[in-house]
């Protein structure tokens, strides 16, 4: 489905479950009441509504605020949060203290040695199968100072 026509339903939804009818004339004063910026316009609303355009961040953060909603989960839905707090678990169950020194001391490397060292991570991940992001198409530079390809 479209990213537009799913926000749309979220929102309708997040509408009904503050009591509100999910009309763009309920929206475009509730919103209008609570937004810093300039007032938006019944036609902006009506498509936020109607799944033809997504409002920018502020507007998102505001509609989220407004409607009682994080606003990821209005914007991306609950799969999008569900995610996140997974892997969140993971890192606090997960990276212990020596983990955790390491990212320290990795963050503290210069560019070039941090990307080095990623593709190094990644490519062992390749291996060993485990499912992470591809690095980079550029080759890596072995030890013996020649160039081999990833595999």
């Amino acid at each position: 489905m479209d990213q537009k026509l799913e926000f749309a339903e979220r929102l309708q939804a997040a509408m009904r479950a503050a009591g509100l009818e999910p009309r763009p004339a309920v929206l475009l004063n509730l919103f209008n009441a609570n937004y810093w910026g300039r007032s938006v316009t019944f036609q902006a609303v009506s498509r936020w509504l109607r799944g033809e355009s997504i409002p920018g961040q502020d507007k998102l953060i505001t509609l989220a605020e407004v409607l009682k909603v994080e606003p990821e989960v209005l914007r991306f839905g609950e799969a999008v949060r569900k995610s996140v707090q997974a892997r969140r678990q993971r890192w606090d169950e997960g990276v212990g203290y020596l983990e955790r020194e390491t990212f320290d001391a990795f963050l503290q490397l210069p560019a070039p040695q941090r990307k080095l060292i990623r593709e190094v991570i990644l490519t062992f991940a390749q291996v060993h199968g485990v499912d992470a992001p591809a690095a980079t198409d550029k080759p890596l530079r072995h030890a013996s100072g020649g160039r081999e390809k990833k595999a």
